[in-house]
């Protein structure tokens, strides 16, 4: 691993940017690449001495720069749906051409089977990492805890949270957590390729108990409004959320109710070597945010 060459795409999201801090722990700055899309973000990088190249999924010849010289690559999902499936594509060929040792991808949590809408694109993507030949490991991330820590705001504001999970159990962790396992694949001196984890939080919860744990911390009753997934979604949109992503979200939520976002094996935990970050933890650094 000491020789080894890294690179981590999609680098400035919220999850790149704790891959990044991650393998600077372990691997001189010297043998991290980072693909980013925007001038700000190159040169924030670029401070802090890693070697940085501009550009995104669509345009082929920056990914064929990108991946160039590298010996181990995450591929972080990207964020248009819709145009994932092309665009993971892309970054594989130039994976391929390079001759990367090991690809991992941000998978979704049993994206084999998930009922959710947002799996299909996983699953296409899986199937052409496959068919590639290139040497990848999958990382099958489940709900980030962040994603219901998000709407805090205005359930406080409001006196409720809304949503379409039912009585379904969501297996969160915390964004940090699924970054730390993408580093400890990254930097293993055991063989990843061939393995696909499926990640998630070691204690999993309803999004009542979600309210419940909120409302103790922060003082103020705050209830669980379940609603039909479609007039979750209108709710979505009528808070001044793009349609297709007030759909995915909704869609999400149903999906929870069938036990898709849950998942009892602890291997996050197992693989980061610690238990993962409980929900109190998050919501206690959302309310003090």
């Amino acid at each position: 691993m000491s020789a080894s060459r890294f690179l981590v795409t999609g680098a400035s999201g919220q999850l790149g940017r704790l891959v990044i801090d991650g393998l600077l722990k372990t691997v001189a700055a010297s043998q991290i690449g980072v693909l980013v899309r925007s001038d700000k973000a190159a040169a924030e990088f670029a401070a802090r001495g890693l070697h940085v190249h501009t550009g995104d999924y669509g345009r082929p010849e920056t990914l064929t720069a990108a991946f160039a010289g590298v010996d181990r690559a995450l591929l972080i999902s990207s964020s248009e749906i819709g145009q994932r499936t092309a665009q993971h594509r892309n970054a594989i060929e130039a994976a391929k051409q390079a001759g990367v040792s090991l690809l991992a991808y941000t998978s979704l949590l049993h994206a084999d089977t998930s009922p959710l809408g947002l799996a299909e694109e996983h699953r296409q993507t899986e199937a052409a990492l496959k068919a590639s030949g290139v040497p990848h490991a999958l990382l099958r991330n489940g709900w980030y805890t962040e994603n219901y820590a998000a709407s805090i705001p205005a359930a406080l504001g409001h006196g409720a949270l809304l949503g379409s999970a039912g009585d379904g159990r969501i297996a969160s962790a915390a964004r940090a957590d699924y970054a730390e396992a993408a580093v400890k694949v990254l930097t293993a001196d055991v063989p990843q390729a061939g393995h696909v984890y499926e990640l998630a939080g070691d204690a999993a919860y309803t999004l009542t108990e979600f309210v419940a744990e909120l409302s103790r911390q922060s003082g103020k009753t705050v209830v669980y409004q379940n609603l039909p997934q479609a007039d979750y979604e209108a709710a979505l949109i009528g808070a001044g959320l793009p349609k297709p992503f007030a759909a995915l979200l909704a869609d999400s939520d149903a999906g929870a109710a069938k036990g898709a976002l849950n998942d009892a094996s602890g291997e996050l935990g197992r693989l980061i070597g610690r238990p993962t970050t409980p929900l109190a933890e998050t919501i206690a650094a959302a309310l003090k945010a």
